[in-house]
């Protein structure tokens, strides 16, 4: 098969990508191309609280990776849920709309990354966005990716506001307003109380004739003539093929599988792809290195309440009457996305920016929700927007189809360890407030007046990813980045990524959004490329 443009992986970054290009090159013939299975009729990816079926392990739509183990983190393996299915991890996560800070962006432009200051941006989020509440100066409507306010609180949700307000932080009723400092509710990425996926907001319901998604292919490697990529060796139901690309390849399938894509394709350090056995085409020892992820600790209280969702006999009772309601008119407690509140402060009042995350769950979410408790509770989670470890995503085969190896190395950074510590302090202000205290209740691991060295303890023990993983085939002017600011990858020609990898540092925030707006601005960088290129040729053609 052949097509002008390939792009590998259904997630955020390519479908945005898919959809645009295929609304604005209507000639040009595209295909996407997705390991995992569609979404569109999948009950538990469209019904926001199915995030809690979903996370917690291995199933079709979830790779479930493990990292290796973290000296950070007590020796522990990390866990790393990621979406695999048209949506990517757009349909597996808490659907939590952030973009992160300003100033993130215009840092990205001084570090050679030209084009992607806040200004660059800014127009790409808007035009992505389907806000419910309008457009403004900072929001968009009418876009593909529908953005609203949760169609119902729950109250200890409200509670946890007013709990953060008593303890003297400032509310904010838009995170991706004028201020982003301040402790409100997030607006999620859901339609009508269903979850709106990348896929649902860009490709399904939207038929196009120029636009082919093939689902459940793995992608083996990227073929090349010399440095020109060619296409993509792919399986499918048991079969090799090769998907062959006329104008471009375009990996877009995320922090992980991206690099490791790459290197299977010989793009890497090269000493490492000798050491699998790959022919190296580019030694690029970027690819891979620069792993940056959001370090997280949660505090989990178990109350009375059954306001919150949780396993007992009165939360079963609510069950039932509370799916009929969300099947009949999508609403009530299953419209949820759990994490529905939470803030971004600042560790010190002179920062230019918070430097912490905080998400509140109404339900108890302990160890990504793998380890169930009976009763009822509330998660506080606290995570660290900077974080200074970096860490690698390297082969375990050059076999696509095994899991690469992931070492966050988390905490391998002191500065994040005491950051945390911080933060966490920060929390216990708000847990010991009055309008959360007056519930009662018990903290499963944690408790008031803890010492530094006992919350540290507690924190390795306890610590892990809030899902956010990025550049590790970061964006930038110089030679060694893996991608120049043109999204084109170095050393190859004819082959281009999109999706967060690029990210050359981790933004303060959920980076669902962001990599909307890279799958945008590359659907603009490839639209520009193919009308030059159509231009030079006709000026030939004259010549």
């Amino acid at each position: 098969m052949q097509y002008d443009y390939v792009i590998v992986g259904g997630g955020s970054g390519g479908a945005s990508l898919a959809g645009r290009l295929a609304e604005r090159c209507p000639d040009a013939s595209i295909a996407l191309i997705e390991a995992g299975p569609h979404t569109e009729r999948n009950l538990f990816v469209n019904m926001p609280m199915g995030v809690a079926a979903l996370v917690p392990f291995r199933n079709k739509n979830n790779y479930a990776y493990q990292t290796v183990p973290q000296p950070g983190l007590n020796g522990r393996r990390g866990y790393q849920p990621r979406g695999r299915g048209f949506g990517g991890s757009s349909a597996i996560n808490a659907m939590i709309y952030t973009r992160g800070h300003p100033l993130d962006y215009d840092e990205w432009a001084r570090l050679g990354c030209t084009g992607w200051a806040w200004d660059d941006v800014l127009p790409y989020f808007l035009r992505a966005e389907d806000n419910a509440r309008g457009a403004n100066a900072w929001h968009g409507a009418g876009g593909p990716l529908g953005v609203s306010d949760l169609r119902e609180r729950n109250a200890v949700a409200e509670r946890f506001v007013q709990a953060a307000l008593e303890a003297g932080f400032p509310a904010n009723d838009d995170f991706n307003g004028a201020r982003q400092e301040g402790v409100g509710f997030y607006q999620v990425t859901q339609r009508g109380g269903e979850r709106c996926t990348v896929a649902r907001a860009y490709l399904y319901g939207k038929p196009r004739p120029n636009l082919h998604l093939i689902a459940d292919a793995t992608v083996l490697r990227v073929s090349f003539d010399g440095v020109r990529a060619t296409g993509v060796d792919v399986v499918r139901a048991g079969r090799s093929e090769r998907i062959e690309a006329r104008a471009e390849v375009i990996l877009a399938a995320g922090a992980f599988n991206t690099p490791q894509l790459l290197m299977c394709s010989g793009i890497g350090p090269a000493a490492h792809l000798r050491e699998h056995g790959i022919a190296v085409q580019h030694d690029a020892p970027d690819v891979g290195r620069n792993l940056i992820d959001h370090i997280d600790f949660t505090y989990n209280k178990r109350v009375h309440s059954s306001e919150t969702v949780g396993y007992s006999l009165r939360g079963a009772a609510r069950m039932v009457p509370g799916l009929v309601r969300y099947l009949r008119g999508r609403r009530g407690m299953f419209t949820t996305n759990v994490a529905e509140a939470g803030g971004f402060l600042k560790s010190r009042p002179e920062l230019e920016r918070p430097d912490l995350q905080l998400h509140f769950c109404t339900a108890l979410v302990d160890d990504h929700s793998r380890r169930l408790h009976w009763g009822h509770g509330y998660s506080l989670h606290v995570c660290v927007l900077r974080p200074a470890s970096r860490g690698t995503v390297t082969l375990a085969s050059a076999d696509a189809r095994e899991a690469p190896v992931i070492d966050p190395r988390f905490l391998s950074d002191a500065r994040d360890l005491d950051l945390l510590v911080e933060g966490a302090r920060i929390a216990r202000r708000i847990l010991d407030a009055p309008a959360l205290l007056r519930m009662g209740g018990r903290e499963i691991y944690t408790q008031a007046g803890q010492s530094d060295a006992e919350l540290r303890a507690t924190i390795a023990t306890h610590a892990d990813t809030i899902y956010h993983p990025v550049a590790t085939c970061r964006m930038g002017s110089d030679a060694q980045s893996v991608v120049d600011p043109q999204l084109r990858v170095r050393g190859a020609t004819h082959l281009r990524i999109a999706d967060a990898s690029v990210m050359p540092t981790l933004i303060g925030g959920n980076t669902n959004a962001p990599t909307v707006m890279i799958g945008e601005r590359a659907a603009d960088l490839i639209v520009a490329a193919r009308r030059e290129s159509a231009s030079t040729h006709s000026a030939q053609m004259t010549a």
